[in-house]
């Protein structure tokens, strides 16, 4: 009953955004703008009142960082590996590389809040505010280094800048921490003000996410799709599992790493891709494939 109460729900959410963009009450440029207001605006706020509240990483925490930083290397090696050893042609490159490591923030946080509740919201903010930067840092130079083109060093340090200075998310996790790390807290007008903002992101990210998918471009680019899918939803799941066990995180930070090892690309991807000459088609096809079987990953997390 633990993967119904929890997965129905944001299944049905998604499904819901996906039916509105297919009867035309949704349109791309409503989605486009959906998507905008919950990563500019909701999402980071939404972080940063979660981190504020937060009270310190323990020695558990600490772990999972370990665990989940390590994790990510072992499974940017594999992926580049299949790269190389497949001669994958560059525009395809970058697309494949992010579908293998990048991850769905707002079904993970989605599902966290359900299952594990406030601390498990901490946690996991904790761990994305951490893990964003580094993914960021390694996504954004292999999609340089295949893109075609030939940026000074000077162009290439400052495009891996900009993404890091930018990054809402960051921003968000980054001034949460830095006020919890005062020991003041918020007015309660403030704070009921961020509950109330939080309590719509949730909610609109999950129906941005449906009115998105699309299955064009499967018959074309699955064989790829599908190889990264694996690498994120089959080899990085075990991989975390066995640095969880070897690093003895337990309780809620081994469920919430395990959640997180289990999540779907992001669907930020496609953006991206399309941004440094990557293979768009690619990454969409990946996003929506991720996206349907990681409720399979999920559920053996939930059960783990």
């Amino acid at each position: 009953m633990i993967i119904i109460n929890t997965l129905f729900p944001l299944l049905a959410m998604m499904a819901l955004g996906y039916m509105l963009k297919r009867q035309g009450m949704t349109s791309d440029e409503f989605l486009k703008t959906l998507d905008k207001l919950v990563y500019y605006i909701f999402f980071p706020v939404m972080l940063f009142w979660k981190t504020a509240k937060s009270t310190g990483t323990d020695a558990s925490g600490t772990g999972l960082l370990i665990a989940a930083l390590g994790t990510v290397f072992l499974a940017s090696l594999v992926s580049y590996f299949y790269i190389r050893t497949t001669k994958m042609p560059n525009k395809s490159v970058g697309s494949f590389f992010q579908a293998s490591i990048r991850f769905n923030t707002y079904i993970g946080m989605a599902t966290v809040l359900t299952v594990l509740g406030e601390e498990g919201v901490r946690l996991f903010s904790i761990l994305i505010g951490c893990l964003i930067p580094v993914i960021n840092v390694l996504s954004v130079a292999v999609l340089i280094w295949h893109s075609g083109r030939t940026p000074s060093v000077g162009q290439r340090l400052w495009l891996l800048l900009r993404a890091l200075i930018s990054n809402p998310l960051i921003i968000g996790c980054a001034l949460g921490l830095l006020l919890s790390g005062t020991g003041y807290g918020l007015p309660t007008f403030i704070n009921n003000f961020l509950a109330l903002v939080a309590s719509m992101t949730l909610p609109l990210a999950l129906i941005s996410i449906g009115g998105t998918l699309s299955f064009a471009g499967i018959s074309r680019h699955w064989p790829n799709a599908l190889a990264a899918v694996a690498i994120k939803l089959v080899i990085l799941p075990v991989t975390g599992y066995i640095l969880l066990t070897q690093f003895s995180v337990s309780d809620t930070a081994f469920k919430t790493g395990m959640i997180y090892f289990c999540l779907p690309t992001s669907t930020a991807i496609s953006v991206l891709s399309a941004q440094l000459n990557s293979d768009v088609e690619l990454a969409s096809t990946a996003v929506m494939i991720s996206t349907v079987l990681s409720f399979i990953s999920l559920s053996v997390a939930l059960i783990l």
